[in-house]
């Protein structure tokens, strides 16, 4: 089966997500080749719900279509977190040979018929990694509870910085469809395996030059609950955010194509941190009005060098206005033997 006569997977990410896993695994559209269901070390029933419910699909998929395996499950013996699980399913999915490969958590937040809008752009060759935006319609952030719009507000700035795409937002919108290509290039082996993978992910994929839509889709919110602590999420993505924005100027500013915007930020950087020392020790003669100057010179640079960033990458970055395609395409050649998986 293929879609548009590419294949196409989805990877389920599942930690103690009983009584909601196997409601995803059975409402995946009928044109999705491959879906690796990833139990990430849950302390509840997960996994039994995940094998029963692959067992009723894959029995069906064998006598309508002639897979002997359609859904995969795939199990963690200890939680890795999200990003791991993702992992996992990607390069399985990158094995065996797919041509795009989304992203469906195991909380059923995902409306399954929003899925062809997701891949549809890395079908057609528009994109190379596609995710979904909550907050490009004003109608689809009214469901988004108010402290989670304005956290998300913050980290899209930050993630903008950090990855270069700056047209991009929503960055933790898990609902998301990458290539074949971008698979083997963005360096998933390294990627981050806490909850802000998927800003680590932009990173990566601006750095490889690849280039990523958002597509708008609306908040979804129902019987899951989070299992973010805040308390460590906060820091952790902050310091891997920063991270990724020095390993993406050192990659491709500096040792691939140096460009003028790394040594602004740079001197940004050197000019703070001597305003900042000027201003501790500013009972020295002119302390004070070296700091002034320090900092006035640490502002401009950083003026400077995020103009030049915005527009370097523009191109890389876009926004699609249409949710979906009316309807998914016809089935346009037979299936393929899937690849066993444990």
């Amino acid at each position: 089966m293929t879609y548009d006569g590419a294949t196409v997977a989805v990877v389920v990410p599942a930690y103690n997500e009983s009584g909601l896993v196997g409601r995803v695994i059975e409402t995946v559209p009928d044109y999705v080749d491959r879906v690796y269901v990833v139990e990430d070390g849950s302390t509840d029933d997960t996994w039994a719900e995940i094998r029963a419910a692959a067992r009723r699909v894959n029995a069906e998929a064998a006598r309508a279509d002639g897979f002997d395996r359609r859904v995969v499950p795939i199990r963690h013996e200890v939680n890795r977190g999200v990003g791991g699980a993702i992992k996992t399913g990607y390069l399985a999915a990158r094995d065996d040979d797919i041509d795009v490969t989304a992203v469906m958590g195991g909380d059923a937040q995902m409306r399954p018929e929003l899925l062809a809008g997701v891949i549809d752009p890395v079908v057609a060759g528009e994109a190379d990694y596609v995710k979904g935006n909550r907050l490009l319609d004003a109608d689809h952030r009214e469901g988004m509870p108010r402290f989670r719009y304005v956290g998300n507000r913050v980290l899209t700035w930050l993630t903008r910085i950090a990855s270069g795409y700056w047209t991009i937002g929503d960055p933790q919108n898990g609902y998301t469809a990458i290539s074949q290509d971008a698979l083997e290039t963005a360096g998933i082996e390294e990627m981050y395996e806490y909850y802000g993978y998927c800003n680590d992910l932009l990173v990566r994929c601006n750095v490889a030059g690849l280039r990523v839509m958002d597509v708008p889709r609306p908040a979804n919110y129902g019987d899951e609950e989070s299992h973010i602590d805040y308390r460590s999420y906060v820091p952790k993505v902050s310091v891997m955010l920063f991270r990724g924005f020095l390993r993406r100027l050192w990659r491709k500013h500096v040792r691939a194509d140096p460009h003028p915007m790394a040594g602004l930020y740079a001197a940004s950087a050197g000019a703070g941190l001597y305003a900042a020392r000027r201003a501790v020790r500013r009972r020295d003669d002119g302390g004070l009005g070296a700091a002034l100057l320090a900092l006035l010179t640490a502002g401009l640079c950083l003026v400077a060098a995020l103009a030049l960033d915005r527009n370097h990458d523009a191109a890389l970055g876009r926004r699609r206005e249409t949710l979906q395609r009316p309807s998914p395409p016809e089935s346009e050649s037979p299936p393929a033997t899937p690849v066993e998986q444990d």
